[in-house]
């Protein structure tokens, strides 16, 4: 496929810790639930691209007998910022209610008033908007990142999303003034990060010719063949396909950028 200039830009951001509180949570579907956070720290809170990541730090228990006692023990994991308003100071972010890990089940016991510390983010790259079409691929843990690029697109943007998650019950209507194609992939009981929905979806599509750009966001080795199947089996230019691990298989923690 043949490589179109197109402005693609970084921007960097001041690195910022906040604290913010819960100002109402929702459940989104079965195994989704969004935090919308609010405080006046975020006042200069600034989130550019879709995919954007912001640290959160969940609160862990010491072990019983520690010598740790005047010093917070925190876990930090990286979300996505779904929504910001800056008018009303609030920003949701959605948790994928997997059963297990600091991030998992804070979510699933978060109240309103509960405080919680964020930090960044440390920068931006936003996707110039005037290619002929964009592919959104991922799993439910990229699914706020698709949703608010959907969200985002300029009206009447060619876009095909494919989207795994666990069932049908995990589906629910992305808003998006695009021209948008969304395919929904279920595991039907399958683990997550154990099949080749994706890989085999991707195979299916028939992308044009030229002036394509594909994200990517899912299990670290699922994300890094779909980005190999772009590139070296269908000759896409390495700079249009942009890939991130937003997890790993056995590791509650093993996200990565896909290096180009």
């Amino acid at each position: 496929m043949n490589a179109i200039p197109h402005a693609s830009r970084r921007v960097q951001h001041v690195l910022k810790r906040r604290t913010l509180r819960v100002a109402r949570v929702d459940q989104v579907s079965p195994l989704m639930r969004r935090v919308t956070f609010t405080g006046d720290d975020l006042q200069d809170f600034t989130s550019d691209a879709a995919d954007d990541h912001i640290k959160l730090f969940f609160p862990i228990a010491t072990a019983p007998g520690s010598t740790v006692t005047d010093v917070p023990v925190h876990a930090a994991r990286d979300y996505t910022p779904l929504r910001f308003d800056r008018q009303s100071r609030e920003l949701s972010i959605e948790f994928v209610l997997h059963g297990h890990g600091p991030a998992a089940s804070w979510a699933a016991q978060a109240t309103e008033g509960q405080t919680l510390v964020i930090g960044g983010p440390k920068g931006s790259f936003v996707v110039a908007d005037d290619y002929a079409h964009y592919v959104l691929i991922g799993d439910e843990t990229a699914l706020p990142a698709i949703s608010r690029r959907l969200l985002e697109m300029p009206l009447g943007t060619s876009v095909t999303a494919l989207i795994e998650v666990a069932n049908a019950g995990e589906e629910r209507r992305l808003a998006t003034g695009a021209t948008a194609t969304i395919r929904w992939l279920h595991r039907d009981g399958a683990p997550a990060g154990t099949t080749t929905l994706l890989d085999q979806a991707l195979k299916d599509l028939t992308l044009p010719d030229e002036d394509v750009h594909v994200w990517i966001g899912a299990e670290i080795n699922t994300a890094r063949r779909l980005r190999a199947a772009l590139v070296d089996e269908q000759g896409m230019d390495r700079a249009n396909v942009r890939a991130a691990g937003y997890w790993r298989l056995g590791t509650e923690n093993g996200g990565a950028r896909v290096e180009d």
